[in-house]
């Protein structure tokens, strides 16, 4: 998985060499997005519970998204910002962990941390940080497809804490951390306070990677979660997501979910996610499967993203049909256009 909000982010939490031994100081780098869509149901309401892309029939916001990093010697910084639908009440809770609207929301904070490098391989981050768990992220830059999977939507956000990463080889590193008793949220219980613990063993080499993650505590639950991203050919990418949570009360999820995508020009790309997810019996003892067709088309900084899905449950208990009735699947077309700068 790309492991963080930005392509900026995850060149910092997946890379433990920061050490800023040629230069006193690097020059503050700005970079971020912009995004918006057009989403139309077949059902006529929004209908596919996963985050983001939900307006129905309409053109509309997804965020603006901007991202600061500075490097002094040995510690780097950190800082990204986001305003709009995506990036803020739709993804970032508030104070107590609630999620409502733009009128009330007002949190806008995706990544805030430092880190510290010992050395070449050694290094210590701490702040609000972009989950290391996970294949898809929020920000439209670091997924190929623009709606999002039912495993992401599920799982953690952001993770408040402090880590620990080694570089064992080149192609090898690890991590381990504390983190805040729940997910996406700054702040901690004060009795809990960091009551999480979550690691991570990483592969990568050359456009190649893999990323075996686990978080465990008694307020977030225990969550085992593997990606991996194939570069097959220079045209074929082929990637994988596989997770399971538990919390009490037999609450969870399992599930997996493919990523083949083919670039057949340089400009253009087509790509298929293709999942299947399975609440737990706490969670409503229900499955459901989904396939997304999607294509890329790039040109300078401008992704142009039209976009097919199909989503199935079998209980007829997550979809409804035009009529608002019970329905066994759900289907939806959207375009979506993401500028990177």
């Amino acid at each position: 998985m790309k492991k963080v909000i930005t392509i900026l982010v995850l060149a910092l939490t997946t890379s433990i060499g920061f050490a800023q031994d040629a230069a006193e100081s690097t020059p503050l780098q700005i970079s971020g997005s912009g995004d918006l869509y057009y989403k139309y149901d077949f059902s006529k309401t929004a209908n596919i519970p996963t985050s983001f892309g939900t307006d129905q029939n309409s053109v509309s916001l997804g965020m603006l998204d901007i991202a600061f990093k500075k490097s002094i010697k040995k510690v780097s910084f950190v800082g990204e910002v986001s305003f709009g639908p995506r990036g803020q009440y739709q993804s970032i809770p508030n104070a107590d962990g609630t999620y409502d609207d733009e009128n009330s929301n007002s949190f806008h904070i995706q990544n805030l941390y430092a880190t510290y490098a010992v050395s070449d391989k050694f290094s210590f981050t701490a702040g609000y940080m972009g989950t290391f768990i996970g294949y898809e992220v929020i920000s439209p830059l670091g997924n190929f497809s623009y709606s999002t999977s039912y495993l992401f939507t599920n799982g953690p956000f952001q993770n408040a804490g402090i880590k620990a990463n080694y570089k064992i080889t080149d192609k090898f590193g690890a991590m381990i951390g504390l983190f805040n008793d729940q997910w996406n949220k700054y702040q901690a219980d004060p009795i809990k306070g960091l009551n999480a613990v979550g690691g991570q063993l990483s592969y990568a080499s050359g456009a190649s990677s893999a990323y075996l993650n686990f978080m465990d505590g008694s307020v977030s639950g225990t969550i085992v979660d593997l990606t991996a991203t194939l570069q097959l050919t220079d045209k074929f990418k082929f990637g994988l997501n596989v997770a399971d949570f538990s919390n009490e009360g037999k609450v969870g999820y399992t599930g997996a979910a493919i990523y083949p995508s083919y670039a057949i020009t340089d400009a253009f790309a087509l790509g298929l996610r293709g999942e299947y997810f399975k609440y737990k019996e706490g969670s409503g003892d229900t499955d459901v499967t989904a396939l997304t067709l999607s294509g890329n088309y790039k040109v300078s900084g401008l992704t142009i993203i039209p976009e097919f899905r199909m989503d199935n449950n079998s209980d007829e208990v997550i979809f409804v049909d035009s009529d608002l009735a019970p329905a066994k699947s759900a289907s939806q077309f959207l375009i979506a256009v993401v500028y990177g700068f």
